[in-house]
């Protein structure tokens, strides 16, 4: 059986916005998502604001399932979220 990864993008309301194969394809909308306000857009990750980047966000990803890293600035959030199809 072959495994095959989403990623799905929520916007600020939890509104489903994207569902990607890419990780970079996510990172890249969540980061357009929230870069609208005056504060930079940090990625939250084990309760830290950490600068955003494809590589951190891939070290994240790595191995785990059904995983959230949320991006935020001072006006909007996202939700990135790796799961798998199911059959």
């Amino acid at each position: 059986m072959t495994n095959i990864y989403i990623y799905c993008v929520f916007e600020k309301d939890e509104a489903l916005y994207g569902v990607y194969s890419s990780s970079k394809a996510a990172h890249r909308d969540a980061l357009k998502l929230c870069n609208i306000g005056r504060t930079p857009v940090y990625l939250n990750h084990e309760g830290k604001p950490i600068q955003p980047d494809v590589t951190l966000l891939r070290n994240i990803f790595k191995g785990a399932m059904d995983v959230k890293v949320t991006y935020h600035s001072d006006q909007s959030t996202a939700t990135i979220l790796k799961t798998r199809l199911r059959e």
